[in-house]
């Protein structure tokens, strides 16, 4: 069974744009992490990776509200 998530990416060329984006915050972020020590750039980075990170989850949880309130209007 296809998630709300997996339909959107199949179905919504901006909610796949979103969570590409998203995957590839997480990753650099992931590179960051497996550092044992982070330059003060780094950090910065860091930092910033996880605003965006958040910023482009609320923008997908807002489209999968505004979906499921459209196919509870249908039904």
């Amino acid at each position: 069974m296809a998630t709300l998530q997996d339909e959107l990416i199949a179905n919504s060329e901006e909610f796949r744009k979103l969570a590409q984006e998203h995957k590839q915050y997480a990753q650099r972020l992931d590179s960051l992490i497996q550092k044992r020590y982070l330059s003060e750039d780094e950090k910065v980075e860091e930092v910033r990776l996880k605003k965006l990170k958040l910023r482009l989850k609320d923008q997908m949880e807002i489209m999968e509200q505004q979906h499921r309130r459209q196919a509870h209007q249908v039904a």
